[in-house]
């Protein structure tokens, strides 16, 4: 039963302390998920995350159900769910109730303009600490910038931009396995 709430409670914390959607999360994920609990790896997550931003809905939630039902099953996906969509929901009451009174404030718009400017930081570290753990070679990093092109200059969706990539990440592995394979057959 302790598990359940620890899931809850976890992805209640990361739906409450993170800013600026799923890629600001992902420092979160990380320290929580990986780091303290060690419910799954760096790579675990970066997998639930790529499809979670190929299915319909919020990454965030996606990912926290994949984490929860891969650690225990549908009731914990379901406490993952909950925990992480909680405090959004908590939040969006309270300034529901309270906008009128305070949305013109000099003082909160200023904060608001600061929190986007961290947002814009964590997502960077986020990235940066993305491309160096995953562009491994020559292939990878051409993969990297094509989907950044595709995607930012020409306005192709990142579904197709994933699905791109894993084309070409099966296709050169069975090539150079391939390879690998007729270079052992020529040694014997």
């Amino acid at each position: 039963m302790k598990i359940y709430l620890d899931l809850f409670l976890s992805f209640f914390k990361i739906g409450a302390l993170t800013f600026g959607g799923g890629y600001a999360m992902l420092p979160m994920f990380k320290r929580e998920l990986v780091e303290k609990h060690g419910w799954c790896t760096e790579e675990d997550i970066l997998d639930y995350y790529a499809i979670a931003q190929c299915t319909p809905g919020v990454i965030a939630v996606n990912t926290a159900s994949f984490i929860g039902f891969r650690k225990k099953g549908v009731l914990g996906a379901v406490c993952a769910t909950l925990g992480v969509v909680c405090p959004s929901i908590l939040i969006i009451t309270v300034i529901a109730a309270f906008i009128s009174n305070f949305a013109d404030n000099k003082y909160v718009k200023y904060a608001f303009e600061g929190i986007r400017v961290a947002v814009c930081s964590l997502v960077s570290v986020t990235v940066f600490g993305l491309f160096k753990k995953n562009v491994k070679d020559i292939i990878t990093a051409l993969l990297s910038a094509a989907a950044f092109v595709l995607t930012y200059f020409f306005g192709i969706s990142p579904i197709i931009a994933v699905i791109f990539a894993a084309v070409v990440g099966i296709t050169v592995k069975v090539i150079k396995e391939k390879r690998e394979n007729e270079k052992g057959a020529d040694e014997k």
